[in-house]
């Protein structure tokens, strides 16, 4: 018997593994079952540029960050890209929602973010 810990959307689990040689399972075998352990929280991030603005820019998927196109202070008109987010080896370009000034970048080239996750703000 073999115990891991797997952790599934930032939850913990403790399973236990049984290995059966020969290749084939015990027909009654209980499935173990799983039991939650508290996972670490994740460090919130920075903000790198000042005060947040009014919009917020969200990630539309989890990914990473390749680009910071656009600076803090910068005028940005609708449809105007702000970053590039990796995701699934494909480069999607994450655009201003409406005309406006960016107020804040919160985030960095290399950096691993979540769907929904706040990645710029504009005013």
């Amino acid at each position: 018997m073999k115990n891991y810990r797997i952790t599934v959307n930032g939850t913990a689990y403790d399973v236990a593994v049984e290995e059966v040689s020969g290749g084939s399972a015990p027909a009654a075998a209980p499935a173990p079952k799983a039991a939650p352990v508290a996972a670490p929280a994740p460090a919130p991030k920075a903000q790198a540029g000042g005060a947040a603005g009014s919009v917020v820019v969200a990630a539309p998927m989890p990914g990473k960050i390749l680009n910071i196109k656009s600076s803090v202070g910068a005028s940005v008109k609708k449809g105007d890209v702000i970053l590039v987010l990796e995701a699934m080896k494909m480069e999607n370009e994450v655009v201003a929602p409406e005309d406006g000034t960016v107020a804040s970048i919160n985030v960095a080239a290399g950096d691993s973010v979540e769907a929904g996750d706040t990645l710029a703000t504009l005013n």
